[in-house]
């Protein structure tokens, strides 16, 4: 009887469990705090974790983000105006605030919720 009920927690915490306030807020701080560079963590977290279709295609929005703003500032002049600069600075508002966002603000899931 013991057993059964260790293994339903078991696999009750690891399928489809959204983490706790301050666990969220922590993974939220990594793409603030890396500024862009590590915003596609939380998502990936986020999708290993709960394994849903929405949160791998979150994670895959924000690691193309992340790549397209890596490209974008490898690839981008010092002296930069105009739409260059405006998409430059687009990307790294959704690679950073984005990714933090996202994170802070994931709803449970229809199986995290029962």
């Amino acid at each position: 009887m013991k057993h059964d009920m260790v293994a339903a927690r078991a696999t009750q915490a690891v399928t489809g469990t959204v983490p706790g306030l301050l666990p969220r807020a922590a993974l939220a701080a990594v793409p603030l705090l890396s500024l862009g560079m590590l915003g596609a963590v939380p998502s990936l977290v986020l999708a290993f974790r709960r394994g849903t279709r929405a949160d791998w295609l979150a994670a895959v929005l924000f690691s193309a983000v992340n790549v397209a703003w890596l490209f974008e500032a490898v690839l981008t002049p010092v002296d930069t105006h105009g739409p260059q600069y405006a998409a430059d600075v687009l990307l790294l508002f959704a690679s950073t605030l984005g990714a933090a966002l996202h994170c802070l603000f994931v709803r449970p899931s229809v199986e995290g919720a029962r």
